[in-house]
């Protein structure tokens, strides 16, 4: 086995260049990389012009991603724009790159923090809860993604391919070896596991996510954060997937996924023997 399998994280970094690690592996080709992977680099990239400006009064608060091409496991640049900058908030670009190509592009929009104001505004009382801590424990590792559907919370995939309303607990990989992964960085990779826990049915994985979309109201408190369908619609092979964003302390916001059937692919974890040495699983 390839010694990088055992190196904690998407991509290893080679000046400007970053370059895959087999853990980037999506379950649609062995030459695809997995969109947690293409989300964080660009998340990772945007966190960073963000910081160049010296604004510390900003939070992330919208982060869009199109996923165009196929990311192949192969070098890999990223790059970042400032589009707008005003007193109460920074909105950016940013795109991925590989042989000259763009294969994936993103935008941010980071606001101004400030209070809340007094009024009262309706909010949703059926909140999702991380797993017990037999379960998932507290300890902020990196452990196999948790899953919850019509069985209860396991790491047993096998028993989660059903058509229950999935959810998922995750503490999300470094994007780059040797580098510890942000909040911002966290949520943004493992808002592309939207795909998983709302395409994921009776039949296994069978859309493909072109996008994610991703509202957050506030940073999660860790790297370990979780997803729950909200909603699953789909017409003549395309689906939209919504899911609610939670860790420890609650909830903190929304993602969106939209989605082509890919019935000829289909990602069947029916008897999945996955196991902590092969990371994340990432469609």
């Amino acid at each position: 086995m390839n010694e990088n399998t055992f190196q904690l994280g998407w991509f290893r970094r080679d000046g400007d260049t970053y370059t895959p690690l087999p853990l980037a592996q999506s379950l649609w080709r062995a030459d695809q990389m997995h969109g947690v992977a293409v989300s964080g680099l660009l998340a990772r990239t945007l966190e960073q012009r963000v910081a160049v400006t010296g604004r510390t009064d900003l939070v992330p608060a919208r982060y869009h991603v199109d996923l165009f091409r196929p990311a192949r496991m192969t070098a890999t640049t990223s790059s970042a724009t400032i589009v707008r900058e005003g007193p109460r908030l920074l909105l950016l670009d940013a795109v991925v790159e590989q042989d000259g190509e763009v294969v994936a592009r993103a935008g941010a929009t980071f606001l101004t923090s400030s209070q809340n104001p007094p009024g009262e505004v309706w909010s949703a009382e059926d909140r999702p809860s991380p797993p017990p801590a037999d379960v998932a424990p507290s300890t902020g590792e990196h452990h196999v993604p948790i899953f919850a559907s019509g069985k209860p919370w396991s790491d047993d995939f096998t028993e989660h391919q059903n058509a229950g309303r999935h959810q998922t607990w995750q503490t999300a990989m470094p994007i780059v070896v040797d580098e510890e992964c942000t909040p911002f960085q966290a949520v943004a990779s493992i808002a592309d596991a939207t795909s998983m826990v709302t395409n994921w049915g009776s039949g296994g994985v069978e859309f493909i996510n072109t996008d994610i979309s991703l509202a957050i109201a506030r940073l999660p408190e860790s790297a370990s954060l979780g997803l729950r369908t909200t909603d699953h619609v789909a017409s003549a092979g395309v689906a939209v997937g919504t899911a609610e964003v939670f860790d420890r302390l609650g909830p903190i916001g929304t993602a969106t996924v939209t989605s082509l059937a890919n019935t000829r692919r289909t990602v069947d974890l029916s008897a999945s023997e996955w196991d902590g040495s092969k990371g994340t699983p990432g469609v």
